[in-house]
């Protein structure tokens, strides 16, 4: 497997739906009842017996929360296309019911479409929710991903100065704009955002990655080793454990 161009941002954990889903229902009575949670609460013990559930639910009439219920489902199932399809087809449903609900199923469609290896229909849904809700950092933040997935470094790295400016304390998006800054030339200031991101979480896994690529490509073989060898240790079986390997390969390579 080829070293990703774009490590940070190509590894972070994109938000859990299931979450995302958890935090509209603070919002909205339509998806509140006691049958959504329980068919949420199904997808998340099993997810194809949540699946089913929530077919069923909604060939019973259970509208809106039981189509949103089974995309759910099919994102913990890993059919990502046909999960960010579903939840897209939602949208008309939410305005009509729920509007308020319609920019937290775009992000959540975006999402599902990055999962599915999607990212130019994700950053065209990201650009509805963004027109929406202006500066949303969550939305920039996702947006940025999506950019960077197309190798979009400089529209990354201007979504992510945006979301920065409303909440310095990012760490997630701290260490994303530091591939972003490393990928457009600036190491100066991709090092001094892994350091920030380092302080404000010393356990980060894309902060330590990010520096170790750094370190790295200062010739600190040293420390880029230590760096990296903590990603693995602190999130192995990840996507960053696996570019971290891959590092570590690259300098066991050149020390032979």
């Amino acid at each position: 497997m080829r070293l990703t161009a774009f490590a940070s941002l190509g590894v972070l954990l994109i938000l859990p739906l299931a979450v995302m889903a958890q935090q509209a229902t603070q919002r909205s009575t339509v998806l509140q009842d006691a049958a959504y949670q329980d068919c949420l609460a199904a997808v998340r013990k099993n997810p194809e017996e949540g699946f089913a559930h929530a077919q069923l639910w909604q060939a019973t009439g259970g509208g809106l929360p039981a189509q949103h219920c089974a995309a759910l489902a099919l994102v913990e199932l890993k059919h990502y296309g046909d999960a960010a399809d579903r939840l897209e087809k939602l949208l008309p449903l939410a305005e009509k019911q729920a509007p308020h609900l319609t920019v937290a199923i775009l992000d959540q469609a975006a999402n599902a479409w990055l999962l599915a290896e999607q990212p130019q229909r994700a950053r065209q849904l990201l650009d509805i929710a963004l027109k929406a809700a202006p500066d949303t950092p969550d939305l920039l933040i996702d947006r940025a991903l999506a950019s960077a997935a197309l190798n979009d470094y400089a529209a990354a790295r201007k979504d992510l100065d945006i979301a920065l400016s409303a909440d310095p304390t990012r760490e997630d998006a701290l260490a994303l704009r530091a591939s972003a800054r490393r990928q457009t030339g600036d190491m100066t200031g991709a090092l001094e955002d892994a350091e920030t991101a380092l302080a404000i979480q010393p356990r980060l896994p894309e902060a330590l990655l990010e520096r170790g690529i750094l370190r790295l490509n200062k010739g600190d073989k040293r420390g880029a080793r230590e760096d990296l060898i903590q990603v693995r240790l602190l999130a192995p079986d990840t996507p960053a454990a696996v570019s971290a390997g891959q590092y570590i390969e690259q300098m066991d390579v050149r020390q032979d």
